[in-house]
């Protein structure tokens, strides 16, 4: 359920993250990260607070029993070619890169201090990787940048479409020794049936919670907890309050507070940072950063400037469990 259409330049954040809600980016957006989140104008306020029409009782039922399925026709529709590669997410998070780094390092210092043994040393070195899994990987736009960079890492990912985890298993970087993938509906299915309890170092989370029905979302992160090892950080981006594709929503798409559907059957919701916040302390995580980044994309030619609102955020499993 992974989305981002197009790629980023050297110094902003990369535009586009959610290609379905026709917002394309025509000049290159300067982020600003910040505590607070999007202040509304008086029309935005008032167009916000006059749609309380939900969607009716029957017709959420139905959308949360087809919510597979209409994923799966997304990606039926769509294969491969909707998303571009997230290059941008080993600048937006130093942890994907910092273990690199470090190993690199101590691989120099010590291969010289071990000389002869130089070998045998490597060997073991390889065997440390570093673990990862992707919950919501869409058809593997982010794995498969850090696999093509080789960096020393084993790559779990899931996904709730069937459809997309193919896509991911056909593609010519797949293999069993760096890749695992399975599908999986993060709010029913148990992880630990694919991914070893207390094995995974970083945990990606982009653009798949909003997806989830907020009823169920604490079950997605409690089931991610567990294959966390003690430490362990989920790394996570998703759509802030009041972003623009939030605005555009017209009458008879609210399912619920800051939680929508589009026309095609797929829904998303809108966080606040306290509420975010609140869903992880709730399972037992505890918060390293979480802020909001502000983007606004400009069409100069056609006058319209789009403000665009996303959650950054990292949490930490504690090193041991509460209470011990």
């Amino acid at each position: 359920m992974a989305l981002s259409k197009q790629d980023d330049t050297a110094n902003v954040v990369p535009p586009g993250e959610e290609p379905k809600d026709g917002l394309p980016c025509l000049i290159p957006p300067v982020q600003r990260k910040t505590s607070t989140g999007r202040t509304l104008n008086e029309k935005e306020m008032e167009k916000l607070t006059g749609d309380q029409t939900l969607v009716s009782d029957f017709k959420q039922m139905k959308l949360e029993k087809e919510a597979q399925k209409n994923w799966d026709l997304f990606y039926k529709r769509n294969t491969t070619n909707f998303f571009k590669d997230r290059h941008w997410t080993t600048r937006e998070f130093e942890e994907l890169t910092v273990c690199l780094e470090v190993r690199t390092w101590r691989r120099k210092l010590l291969g010289s201090l071990l000389g002869v043994h130089l070998n045998t040393f490597l060997s073991q070195f390889e065997a440390q990787k570093l673990v990862l899994l992707e919950a919501g990987c869409g058809v593997g736009n982010f794995i498969f940048p850090l696999l093509e960079d080789d960096l020393n890492i084993f790559v779990y990912a899931c996904d709730f479409s069937p459809r997309a985890v193919e896509f991911v298993k056909e593609h010519s970087l797949y293999c069993t020794e760096r890749c695992s993938a399975f599908q999986c509906d993060l709010t029913k299915d148990d992880l630990r049936g694919n991914v070893p309890v207390g094995s995974v170092d970083v945990a990606m989370l982009i653009f798949v919670l909003s997806a989830i029905h907020p009823d169920k979302m604490q079950k997605a992160l409690d089931n991610i907890y567990r294959v966390l090892k003690p430490g362990g950080i989920i790394l996570f981006r998703d759509y802030g309050l009041y972003d623009h594709a939030m605005m555009r929503f017209k009458a008879g798409n609210k399912l619920g507070e800051n939680f929508y559907v589009r026309q095609d059957g797929t829904r998303s919701y809108f966080f606040s940072k306290e509420l975010l916040a609140d869903l992880f302390r709730g399972v037992g995580f505890e918060s390293v950063t979480n802020e909001y980044v502000l983007r606004e994309t400009v069409n100069k030619k056609e006058g319209l400037c789009v403000p665009r609102v996303f959650l950054q955020s990292k949490f930490r499993r504690p090193d041991q469990l509460q209470g011990s």
